[in-house]
């Protein structure tokens, strides 16, 4: 019986640790991260707010136009500190995305690429992790985002405008973010991570028609869905 025991205990102290947090504990995780804008645009309404009623319709070829920001998959890194083994927060970075704009609608004059942006977003989450202790660990969270444009020109290439007009969007917007996601805890500490956010940011679009100042034509709501899968390690 005591040779049994013993075998166990030796077997249980060279066995490969699984990464079940604890308090304390640091992860780094490197993800893969697909951006999906779900946008809502008021382009058309709001160009006709600043500028008189039918200049969407000359310059887009329709009152309800709208901005599209396409899809982009990045590279992130992300930083989640455990307070707890069930509580835990993210620090989501990443390197900026890029997402090119264009207008909807057809005909007017308008080229309808725009160009691109390059957003910075930035995420803070605090998680609740329901089996901490166990292979499969998912968990739940909730935070905000900050977004930095800096890449935030566009160009509006009109005949109706006189040529090309530059556009900018806000630099800095604020939004709240949610988040679900899965670690399934590995040897040595490593796991491999599946994770899902929907962020709720908004901007403003505003144009600049021949130098004559600043207009607003656009509440621009991107809202993306951001899915990430990678994996990491604790520490």
């Amino acid at each position: 019986m005591k040779k049994s025991l013993l075998v166990l205990a030796v077997v249980a102290a060279f066995a490969p640790v699984l990464a079940q947090a604890e308090a304390g504990d640091i992860v780094v995780r490197v993800r893969a991260t697909h951006v999906s804008p779900s946008v809502n645009s008021n382009l058309g309404g709001q160009t006709d707010a600043s500028y008189g009623a039918g200049t969407s319709a000359a310059v887009y070829g329709s009152a309800a136009a709208q901005l599209e920001v396409d899809n982009n998959t990045i590279p992130e890194i992300d930083f989640s500190y455990y307070f707890t083994k069930n509580i835990a927060a993210e620090l989501i970075l990443a390197l900026g995305t890029r997402h090119d704009v264009n207008v909807s609608g057809t005909g007017g004059t308008i080229n309808h690429s725009l160009g691109s942006v390059n957003l910075l977003p930035p995420t803070l989450t605090a998680q609740w992790h329901f089996m901490p202790d166990q292979t499969f660990d998912p968990y739940v969270g909730a935070g905000l985002a900050y977004v930095l444009g800096m890449d935030r020109s566009l160009t509006a290439d009109s005949s109706t405008l006189g040529g090309a007009q530059p556009i900018r969007i806000d630099r800095n917007s604020f939004g709240t973010v949610l988040q679900a996601g899965f670690d399934v805890n590995l040897q040595d500490k490593w796991l491999v991570n599946f994770d899902v956010k929907k962020l709720w940011v908004g901007t403003d679009v505003e144009l600049n028609v021949a130098g004559g100042g600043w207009k607003k034509i656009d509440s621009l709501d991107i809202n993306p869905w951001v899915v990430s899968v990678g994996f990491g390690k604790k520490f």
